[in-house]
């Protein structure tokens, strides 16, 4: 009963903590909007976007439909074409790193395909507001330093099963590896369905069937294809286990007990 109780205070004040910071935060950004100016995306803008998508650059390099940040930077693009004055300068600010930022590089570039937008004086790329005015005017932030870099930012929650997601591919990819070489030295056998059923409980332990390593042989396949055969190992023994480390930690985060490393 203490420990129910317990569980509860703490829900109902995360609850009101972040349901207070989730308003306040809310109505900031919708003064935010209302303040600024309206740029519309104009015919042109998802003209160039739709082009991006079919030449598969930035930020469709990734497998998902990114039509939004291709509007988004070809608006970029057009305020630039369309600035008044030579001496205009422009940022483009964005915490989306997987589609706008360099990729598996620094993150504080933009994507290879993105390049040209950024000469690095006029146009600039930041993934942080506070950086750029920080860059601008260096004791703007001088007395907010604890609030905007005190305090650890989580992480969204799609954003940890994406990680999560990842590490479990590459668990399975190592088991299933290991499997392959116990098969190749005769350690494994592969049988009929026939064999595995005339067998005893304790010989089928060192037994697979014929239509199980072919699901398994295509799943590996799959595997290489979904994130890449340099994300598919092999490992060092310090790598294997801070992999099984980071898949076991989400994976509490998530719900799950510690250890869970099923695949």
């Amino acid at each position: 009963m203490e420990a129910t109780i317990k569980a509860l205070n703490e829900a109902d004040h995360s609850a009101v903590y972040k349901g207070e910071a989730v308003n306040e935060s809310i109505e900031r950004i919708q003064r935010l909007l209302f303040a600024a100016k309206a740029v519309p995306a104009t015919e042109a803008i998802k003209a160039r976007a739709a082009d991006r998508a079919l030449n598969g650059v930035a930020p469709f390099h990734r497998p998902k439909n990114s039509i939004g940040d291709a509007i988004i930077i070809e608006t970029y693009a057009n305020e630039i074409e369309q600035a008044g004055s030579a001496g205009d300068e422009f940022a483009f600010i964005t915490h989306n790193k997987a589609d706008f930022s360099q990729e598996g590089g620094d993150h504080r570039n933009p994507h290879v395909d993105l390049v040209p937008l950024f000469d690095g004086v006029r146009s600039r790329f930041w993934i942080s507001l506070a950086d750029l005015l920080n860059d601008l005017d260096g004791d703007l932030l001088a007395n907010y330093d604890l609030q905007l870099y005190g305090a650890t930012q989580v992480r969204g929650f799609s954003e940890i099963l994406e990680a999560e997601h990842l590490l479990y591919r590459q668990v399975w990819y190592n088991r299933h590896q290991n499997l392959r070489i116990n098969i190749e030295r005769g350690r494994e056998k592969v049988v009929s369905d026939e064999e595995w059923s005339a067998a005893k409980p304790v010989q089928r332990r060192r037994m697979t069937t014929e239509g199980t390593w072919k699901l398994a042989q295509a799943a590996a396949r799959k595997t290489e294809a979904e994130i890449g055969i340099e994300n598919c190992g092999p490992w060092s023994d310090f790598e294997w286990g801070m992999i099984n480390g980071k898949l076991s930690a989400l994976r509490w985060v998530t719900g799950e007990e510690w250890d869970m490393l099923d695949t």
